[in-house]
């Protein structure tokens, strides 16, 4: 076991893990932070992304010596309130429904419009590839990130 102190959402964490330990059971069972979520454990499916220094990352496949000074934001540090463009989008457009997998989808469409603010329709499904959706909500995850970029 060793302590680590992360930046996580603004804020300086202390916790002791061994080494190896995930990012992602850091995130959800030593800070407590359940919005990220785990899917497949291999980085496939993008249930479990974070950022990491505004990069999206998975979490699953990160160890927890590997963050160093990285500032790591969860779904909770995106918008405090909720009023995050993509947040209110994925209202507008009724974009989930079981819901699992759509923090990950929300951080990764975060960093997609950090680099590009207004990408086209084709870079939209680019770089939302990685991230599953098993209720198909496709078209709905894209015009939600349509609508956020023109904000």
């Amino acid at each position: 076991m060793e302590n680590f102190t992360l930046l996580v959402n603004g804020v300086r964490r202390e916790v002791t893990a061994p080494a190896d330990m995930p990012l992602l059971w850091v995130i959800r069972d030593l800070l407590s932070l359940k919005g990220t979520k785990f899917g497949c454990g291999q980085a496939l499916c993008g249930a479990c992304t974070v950022h990491l220094d505004g990069q999206a990352v998975r979490s699953c496949s990160i160890p927890i010596a590997e963050v160093g000074e990285q500032e790591l934001t969860t779904i909770e540090g995106l918008s405090v309130e909720g009023e995050h463009p993509l947040q209110i989008a994925w209202q507008e457009h009724v974009v989930p429904q079981c819901g699992y997998c759509q923090t990950g989808q929300i951080m990764n469409a975060a960093a997609l419009l950090r680099n590009n603010p207004s990408p086209t329709e084709v870079e939209i499904e680019s770089a939302m590839a990685g991230n599953l959706c098993r209720c198909g909500t496709y078209n709905r995850i894209k015009a939600a990130i349509q609508t956020a970029s023109q904000s």
